[in-house]
């Protein structure tokens, strides 16, 4: 068969193959720890996290040399060399780690772990492996010689452990929580707040400091900037209030809520006496009792740890907020710090310092060189052996930046490198820094003498060009911001969220008519207003699947995303505004960005009846509140929300929040009595419906999508120890899912358990969506997201074959595969060479050489050693590339080799 039909016979197949889907997804997860070198120094590893693959790198010449690409599991976003020939990479996607031996470029080993696992480090004697699994707040801890024994875990009382790194002795383990918080939360306000009329209205109690005076002021007894002679009273709202050194809650006019947040009136904002918010930024584990204690207060996000080695102090970077400072003309270009920490020996509290010194935040805006010199979205920090000197990368701002040992910029000018830095690696011998760019799909080698980039290497990187060009527009902190340390991903950390919220109101604003679908329709008793410039805190949002869900925002009061962009003048301090052009790169780039899969769900996406609900609480609706909840039933639980006549005038969950999404339905109920869909506006933006809600701060509320709730978890007024102070509702102020469910119709404590099982399982689609002739459940908008099954990996290595554990995994994945929700691929060693194949059901696996095929059974029986072979159920319409023709040109990865 000549090369021409071949290639022919392959875009065929790829054609066939791709129905599905697109064949790259974007899920957007950030590195972790992505760059490694093995111990005796002659290699570098680079997990390629849009290609599925571990880059292995020659040291031997004077420039790193790639010798092999090895696949792995989804989304790899951490790698580091137990030894000099065996290497771990923790997939985030894949929930597994792939054990990879370096000689024969290939995994010898896949183990399950968690949900979300984000880092891997060695530590203890006998040795162990510890993994963070982010998701969970969990740390499991493996036998690297038994990898297949069961873990022993080891729980986090923090959201979002991921970093890790170990000290000088081995003796302990520490790990950064990524959404650690920074000590805000929030007293509620407005009229009638929430469900059950819960938490109460603090702000206007006549026994605040304010004396009941909402909204109060911010400067003095004045508004800083006045409100304008023109607008309405502004309505009554929450307030965001910091916790000091002293322990006191204080807002942004020096006035103390404190005996009203912990003290002995804490009732009156809903809490119990003592109420806490500890802050906790590190976890320590003692590698031998595995006992766990934390390190507080130091920033909000805590992107990356390492230890200096000489000192033993443990070094975190990172941003913190002023989220507690209202008013958008005030925080103007200046909203967040990129820090620096540290705490050891002899350092308690933390140390804690500015990475950019140059600013002083008086004004917004600099000349564009001095906002060269600044550093945004760190996300790697690494130290020479001596500990005299470190670098810490900016993923947002395209440099690397040096540090004297106490963590204080050693010389101004930063090292430009490629965009979107993310890991770090210090190889002393030859005087080099390596740095892994992320969005640029290179690797940068710095000389440490001069501290200058020598050279840029590039390797493969399958991401559509249509991300690479919007992405900076998101990211990148010299090209948007005023001050060259902020970006849109400042609060949309890797496009989600800070867990945080904001008051970015103006009190010289103007009022906005209102213009969208309310109540798609029906009367109910309440009219949606217009939206008011001093809003009130608000929560921020994830941007995942955001485009083609317009309006944006809490109150749907922008029509879509080309509305945001007088934002980078007025919010970040930009001298302009993004062009038309560059307007619409952003706008692409964000209809990319997938919802992974749902981690509360079956492996075939299918809906649990016994699930637990471990760290949910009850209300004090039915018996004593702050027990734990019961199991629940999510499939039971889909029901009640649909047909249970959970809500008023005959109305169920899914009326306002409609499936798959948990958004409002783009239907509504015209004049004449007809269901028709909300026509598109003049930048094809949708019309999701507003609805209007008595005694709320804000009358008018786009009913948000609900596929991220179980991500705002760890806000419980029930509890005095909370892991984040903000929770439901547009501005945060209630604390739990299930107080948000709790106004419902729900009649038993089970009743209120399963429809909490199914808000937690509600991304991942595979639910009903409606339709166009009942009012009380109209057609939601389609979801982008992700079958739970996508990630799932199994490996044979010749030992397990026939293991009843192996083959009823893959039993499992193959059947899933079949059904076409998601497609299945093998990756290993075979007849000597690495190979890939894609399956093609009912029994066969096309190879990648587009003449070849093989049957299940024969391709799992070669499997062996050095000759091990992984398994990985990828998206549909993704199977093609990541199995046989990585490069997407038709031709098969070995069809000349």
């Amino acid at each position: 068969m000549g090369w021409k039909l071949l290639s022919v016979v392959a875009l065929c197949l790829a054609a066939s193959a791709a129905p599905g889907g697109p064949s790259f997804v974007n899920w957007e997860n950030s590195h972790v720890h992505p760059l490694d070198i093995t111990p005796d120094g002659a290699k570098l590893l680079a997990v390629n996290t849009a290609d599925a693959r571990l880059e292995v790198f020659d040291l031997a010449g004077d420039v790193p040399e790639l010798i092999g690409a090895v696949p792995v599991g989804l989304d790899p976003v951490s790698v580091r060399a137990r030894t000099n020939d065996e290497a771990w990479v923790a997939n985030h996607i894949s929930d597994s780690v792939s054990v990879v031996n370096l000689t024969t470029m290939n995994v010898v080993a896949t183990i399950q772990t968690l949900d979300e696992p984000a880092d891997v480090i060695f530590a203890g004697d006998p040795q162990r492996a510890f993994v963070s699994c982010s998701q969970v707040n969990t740390v499991q801890v493996f036998d690297p010689m038994d990898s297949s024994a069961a873990p022993v875990i080891v729980p986090i009382d923090a959201e979002d452990p991921r970093a890790m790194a170990v000290s000088p002795d081995g003796a302990t383990v520490y790990v950064a929580i990524f959404e650690s918080g920074n000590g805000t939360t929030l007293v509620a306000g407005g009229t009638d707040p929430g469900p059950q009329n819960f938490p109460p209205n603090t702000v206007s109690d006549a026994d605040g400091p304010y004396g009941g005076v909402n909204p109060p002021p911010n400067s003095g007894g004045q508004f800083d900037p006045e409100i304008h002679e023109s607008l309405l009273p502004a309505p009554a709202m929450a307030l965001i209030v910091r916790k000091n050194d002293q322990g006191q809650w204080i807002d942004d006019n020096n006035g103390d809520w404190t005996e009203m947040v912990s003290g002995s009136l804490a009732a009156r904002s809903g809490r119990p006496v003592g109420w806490d918010l500890p802050d906790r930024d590190v976890a320590v584990i003692n590698v031998d009792s595995l006992q766990v204690t934390y390190a507080t207060r130091m920033m909000n996000i805590c992107m990356a740890i390492a230890v200096n080695p000489a000192s033993g102090d443990v070094t975190v970077v990172g941003t913190d907020a002023t989220n507690e400072i209202r008013y958008e003309p005030v925080v103007r270009g200046t909203f967040t710090r990129v820090q620096f920490a540290r705490f050891g020996s002899g350092i308690d509290p933390p140390a804690v310092s500015d990475l950019n010194p140059h600013l002083t935040y008086d004004v917004p805006t600099v000349p564009q060189a001095e906002r060269e010199q600044s550093v945004g979205d760190p996300r790697g920090v690494v130290w020479r052996s001596d500990g005299a000197r470190g670098y810490v990368s900016g993923m947002g701002s395209n440099n690397v930046v040096a540090l004297d040992a106490a963590g204080a910029r050693a010389g101004m000018a930063p090292i430009e490198v490629g965009e979107g830095p993310t890991g770090l690696v210090m190889d002393e011998s030859r005087s080099r820094l390596y740095v892994l760019n992320r969005f640029a799909g290179s690797l940068s080698v710095v000389d440490t003498a001069t501290d200058t980039e020598l050279t840029r290497l590039p390797f493969f990187d399958p991401t559509p060009q249509v991300i690479k060009i919007g992405r900076r527009h998101l990211f990148g902190t010299h090209e948007t911001s005023g001050l060259g340390h902020n970006a849109c991903a400042s609060c949309h950390v890797d496009t989600r969220m800070d867990r945080l919220s904001w008051d970015l109101g103006n009190p010289q604003g103007a009022i906005k008519p209102f213009n969208q679908n309310c109540n798609f329709g029906l009367d109910l008793g309440v009219p949606c207003e217009d939206y008011h410039p001093m809003k009130g805190p608000m929560l921020t949002q994830t941007l995942q699947d955001v485009i083609g869900k317009e309006p944006l925002h809490w109150r749907g009061d922008r029509d879509g995303i080309e509305e945001f962009n007088p934002a980078f003048e007025g919010l970040m301090g930009d001298d302009e505004m993004l062009t038309g052009v560059e307007m619409q790169q952003l706008k692409a780039y964000l209809s990319t960005i997938t919802f992974g899969p749902n981690p509360f769900r079956n492996l075939d996406n299918s809906l649990k009846d016994d699930m637990s609900l471990e760290g949910h609480f009850t209300t004090g609706r039915f018996g004593p509140a702050g027990l734990p909840m019961p199991n629940g039933n999510a499939a039971n639980g889909s029901g009640l929300y649909r047909t249970g006549g959970l809500g008023p005038f005959g109305m169920q969950c899914a009326s306002c929040h409609t499936l798959p999404t948990g958004s409002g339905t783009n239907y509504h109920l015209n004049e004449m009595g007809v269901i028709e869909p909300f026509p598109a506006g003049p930048n094809g933006e949708t019309h999701l419906a507003i609805i209007s809600i008595t005694g709320s701060t804000n009358p008018s509320q786009k009913a948000p999508q609900l596929r991220n709730a179980y991500e705002r978890v760890g806000f419980e007024l029930t509890q005095v120890s909370n892991n984040a102070g903000f929770g439901f509702l547009h501005d945060g102020a209630l604390d739990s899912i299930a107080r948000m469910i709790d106004v419902f119709g729900v009649v038993t404590l089970q009743e209120l358990a399963d429809v909490l099982a199914f808000v937690l399982s509600l991304s991942g689609s595979d639910l009903p969506v409606g339709n166009t002739t009942n009012i009380f459940e109209l057609r939601g908008p389609d979801s982008r997201d992700t079958h739970a099954g996508v990630g799932a990996q199994v490996t044979f290595d010749g030992t397990n074959n026939d293991a009843p554990s192996v083959i009823g995994r893959f039993d499992l994945m193959r059947a899933i595969a079949e059904t076409g929700a998601v497609e299945m691929v093998a990756k290993g060693v075979h007849g000597g060479l690495r190979r890939g194949y894609f399956y093609e059901p009912p029994g066969a696996f096309q190879s990648d050489r587009a003449a070849e095929q093989i049957t299940i059974v024969d391709l799992l029986a070669s499997a062996g050693y050095r000759a091990e072979l992984t398994l990985t159920l990828v998206p549909a319409g993704s199977g093609v590339r990541i199995g046989v023709d990585r490069d997407e040109d038709g031709f098969f990865d070995r069809a000349v080799r």
